[in-house]
């Protein structure tokens, strides 16, 4: 039997990693918005619902085609066949957190300012100082919340979805 809570196909993959992406993507904008400006406030957390989609389709786009590839080969090259679907899981973790948060802290304040129609430098000239901290925070939201949610999710629909499947083949029979 496969694995409850991972996808089983590409557009359950698709509903698996936007749910991860809308989690961590808003939270990380949030707090970066936060650390950067000052304090919290509400007008920040509205900031970051408008500009979610915009950075929801660009997280979504990374880790289709460069994030998830890469995440996915060196979990093969580094990994072992014997290796539980936990170990997998942290593996895939640690390699899409590293890498997503080194490129979204350079480009994800350009993502930002784009939406107010100017061009901010910042994420490129602090990248050095804020990428550890991005790195620490995203890294405890994904293991915390973001991957946790999804992978109830999957497994919530797998269930609904198996049980149907069993209810239909007893009502065919």
């Amino acid at each position: 039997m496969e694995e409850l809570r991972l996808p089983w196909n590409n557009r359950e993959g698709l509903l698996y990693g936007g749910v991860i992406a809308l989690i961590t993507g808003f939270l990380m904008m949030t707090f970066n918005m936060c650390k950067t400006l000052g304090g919290v406030r509400l007008e920040y957390i509205e900031n970051a619902i408008i500009a979610m989609p915009l950075l929801w389709v660009v997280i979504m786009l990374l880790m289709t085609f460069l994030v998830g590839r890469v995440s996915d080969y060196l979990i093969r090259r580094f990994g072992s066949q014997t290796d539980s679907v936990n170990a997998r899981i942290v593996m895939n973790i640690v390699c899409c957190v590293a890498m997503m948060s080194v490129i979204m802290t350079a480009i994800g304040p350009l993502v930002g300012s784009l939406m107010s129609l100017t061009i901010n430098l910042e994420g490129f000239e602090n990248w050095i100082n804020n990428w550890p901290v991005n790195f620490c925070v995203a890294f405890w939201i994904e293991m915390l919340l973001a991957q946790p949610i999804a992978r109830m999710i999957m497994k919530r629909k797998h269930i609904r979805a198996l049980k149907s499947r069993n209810t239909g083949a007893a009502v065919s029979e």
